[in-house]
């Protein structure tokens, strides 16, 4: 077969860790299924994209290989006619289908499917139907691996009191107790690990329970750990908790501890649910993402059992709880959902200056307002300097703002604002390990470029298969490194995007000048806008961060 007579097309797979397979083998078994069928048509693979990791949930858009393939059709030059697909389970779930075949469509490209035995015909309804109940099956299948997943961890905390892995309890260190009980990961040298009391931290748990049956109250607690300089949770452990002070224990951290079974030797899970949302209740085929929702206590999995080494009995955690109660202080481990009744423009963008938490919105008499009352949550027996209260009312900066916001960006100002935001930026510096990892793919394609040429030549196509696909693996994991690596270094905008950024802002003036709070605070988001109060001169730090927010930026209602 000469090579001009042959069709190019780009390879698009799928695996997760939801799954359960090895991603290479994955690829490769999914990578021999399109070959199959396109080989016969005189088509080869000229371009792959292969997600790792990315959940089928997923819309395409979302997905990091397959948004880079839907981008690539819509260059004319994008080295390809025609889409296959290795499995079309792995690649569409639910509905996604009939939301992504419509692009290929219009940009006139073909997408091959094994199981159709070659291109799919839009207008043929027993390809959409097959298509649907690939989709169907594919969400069945999930739905299927959460209930066994679910299932199997509620029966190993309950019956076994396995440690399931997160982040210990206060008080507590991991050890590990033996080769783990699936050979499978056995045999990878993966050990089963469990609970036992950290010798630094355990002794000032049981002080914590010891002080409050004794009628010391949770803030009088936190008072006393602090002036004798035992280290508070987030401070013990700085590596999980870069984004809290540390400098003092606060009245949440002593009743969490106190409301905590784990310290009577007992396994718990199901504290927490993960609850599937929608992106954006306004474009239905962005997808869902997970929201982290604490669970009642009698939905907890509590192990029949004793696990591990107790901190305290059960008598002392049942007074414990209790006094709790009786004092109105606590729920019960039960975490209740307050939702915000009133619109807040700056809700999360106002900090203040003497700890640096973000204020908290509240109304008095119909006016909104933002406060830090961090002595009465944290202990000051350290002589942290901090006012009691710290009060800023919303309307006393608003118009402040929308005035030097429009003097900005007014049409005579807006280049030297520009100007400005794009000489702020720190100087980019590329990674060590961007250029290897882009060295790398360079690399591999070069091989894969001499093995194709050797098959052509008539070499084993046994052998030099398993060498292309042994050179792919290789640069798909160089792939998702280069990816990791782009996705967490910021990067420098060039001018022109700072321009494009601000213009898809619309006429900021007109839209802020009688704008309602939501379309306010949306623009305020889009302008990384971020506020520091300083109480001690009652004044503003104002700064804006595009680069914080780059991407599709969401037109308000109101914009022009």
């Amino acid at each position: 077969m000469n090579t001009p007579q042959q069709r190019p097309f780009a390879f698009y797979g799928r695996v997760s860790t939801e799954d359960n397979q090895d991603p290479d083998s994955s690829r490769g078994w999914q990578l021999t299924r399109a070959n199959a069928l396109i080989q016969p048509h005189g088509g080869h693979i000229a371009a792959e994209f292969f997600d790792v990791g990315q959940s089928r949930s997923l819309p395409w858009q979302r997905r990091t290989q397959a948004s880079l393939l839907l981008a690539a059709l819509r260059n004319p030059s994008r080295g390809f006619s025609a889409v296959v697909v290795g499995e079309p389970h792995r690649a569409f779930y639910g509905n996604q289908f009939g939301l992504t075949v419509p692009l290929f469509t219009h940009y006139g490209v073909e997408l091959w499917v094994p199981e159709i035995g070659g291109p799919i015909d839009p207008d043929n309804e027993a390809h959409e139907l097959v298509m649907s109940v690939f989709g169907g099956m594919s969400k069945g299948e999930r739905n299927r691996i959460k209930l066994r997943v679910r299932t199997a961890m509620a029966a190993q905390t309950l019956l076994e009191g396995r440690y399931l892995g997160g982040r210990p309890p206060y008080g507590y260190t991991l050890r590990d107790l033996g080769p783990h009980p699936n050979p499978a990961k056995a045999a990878d040298g993966k050990q089963l690990r469990g609970l036992t009391p950290d010798k630094q931290t355990a002794p000032i748990v049981q002080r914590i329970f010891t002080e409050f049956l004794t009628g010391n109250g949770i803030f009088t607690i936190a008072e006393g750990l602090t002036a004798d300089h035992h280290p508070c949770p987030s401070a013990h452990d700085r590596a999980r908790n870069r984004h809290r002070s540390g400098i003092a224990w606060s009245k949440s951290a002593v009743r969490v501890i106190l409301t905590n079974p784990r310290y009577t030797g007992r396994q718990v899970w199901n504290k927490q649910r993960t609850d599937e949302v929608l992106l954006d209740v306004d474009d239905v085929a962005m997808g869902h993402t997970g929201v982290l929702r604490w669970n009642p206590t009698d939905k907890w999995i509590i192990s029949k059992e004793i696990t591990h080494e107790p901190l305290i009995d059960d008598t002392t955690f049942e007074q414990a709880q209790a006094l709790l109660q009786r004092r109105g202080r606590g729920t019960g481990g039960q975490h209740l959902k307050h939702r915000t009744r009133n619109p807040y423009i700056f809700r999360g963008r106002i900090h203040c200056a003497a700890c640096d938490r973000r204020m908290q919105g509240q109304y008095n008499h119909g006016a909104a307002y933002y406060r830090c009352r961090f002595p009465q949550e944290y202990a000051l027996a350290n002589q942290i300097e901090h006012p009691r209260n710290v009060y800023l009312r919303e309307d006393a900066l608003t118009d402040t703002l929308d005035t030097w916001l429009a003097s900005a960006f007014a049409p005579h100002h807006i280049e030297k604002t520009i100007t400005a935001i794009t000489d702020a930026q720190p100087a980019e510096h590329p990674p060590a390990l961007t250029t290897a990892a882009e060295a790398i793919i360079a690399e591999c394609d070069a091989k894969l470029e001499r093995y194709r040429a050797t098959l052509d030549a008539g070499a084993d196509p046994t052998v030099v298969t398993a060498w292309i696909t042994q050179t792919q693996a290789e640069r798909t994991r160089a792939e998702a490194d280069l990816h990791a690596q782009t996705h967490t270094t910021p990067k420098r905008m060039s001018r022109t995007e700072i321009t494009s950024l601000v213009q898809a802002l619309g006429d900021i003036v007109t839209v802020l000048h009688d704008a309602d709070p939501a379309d306010k605070a949306e623009v305020y988001r889009q302008l990384g806008l971020r506020l520091t109060y300083h109480p001690e001169t009652q004044t503003v730090r104002t700064e804006i961060d595009l680069n914080a927010h780059r991407g599709v930026l969401v037109r308000v209602r109101g914009g022009t």
